[in-house]
């Protein structure tokens, strides 16, 4: 790669990285074509952007980008692949299940929602962060419930008078 092409890579990597409110820095160095291949499918079925970048390349899109990432740096050794989605717990999820089949990829570190994830024991964490999508269910979830217990009420307290005010209409005086 040239040096135009290199920083139009990193240029491109960075305004990413600016843009992103989630990514995954991975290893998944020992897969075979075949394995590696099946988790490529994956990742486009959960619409999980996977890219392998250099580390050199990605530290300078790091610090172009205008974010602190810096406690990303010393983790920018061996193979990495970068996974960006737009659910922040979709990437971990995926890792979580191919593992059932093969022992990596592994988790490097992630950033989501402006926090640092570093290392493989963060994936349950990061499974269970909730999305944005799933907040807002539970909060209009929440925002429901009384309104259905005051709705609730009032139907089975009018089904009880009326049963009340017929049986007493219907009793011989």
């Amino acid at each position: 790669m040239k040096k135009k092409e290199k920083n139009q890579f990193i240029d491109t990597l960075a305004e990413q990285l600016k843009g992103a409110n989630s990514f995954y820095l991975t290893d998944a160095s020992t897969l075979n074509a075949a394995t590696t291949s099946r988790l490529r499918r994956t990742c486009f079925k959960r619409n999980v952007q996977m890219r392998v970048v250099k580390n050199t390349l990605l530290q300078k899109a790091m610090e172009r980008s205008g974010k602190s990432f810096e406690e990303f740096y010393p983790i920018l050794t061996g193979p990495t692949s970068i996974m960006f989605s737009e659910a922040a717990n979709d990437p971990a999820k995926l890792i979580k299940e191919f593992r059932k089949a093969a022992l990596k990829p592994s988790l490097k570190g992630a950033y989501v929602e402006e926090c640092i994830y570093l290392g493989d024991n963060q994936l349950e964490t990061l499974i269970n962060i909730k999305s944005k999508f799933e907040l807002i269910g539970d909060l209009i979830g929440l925002l429901q419930s009384p309104a259905k217990n005051v709705l609730s009420a009032l139907q089975s307290g009018g089904n009880k008078l009326s049963g009340i005010v017929k049986t007493l209409s219907e009793k011989p005086e």
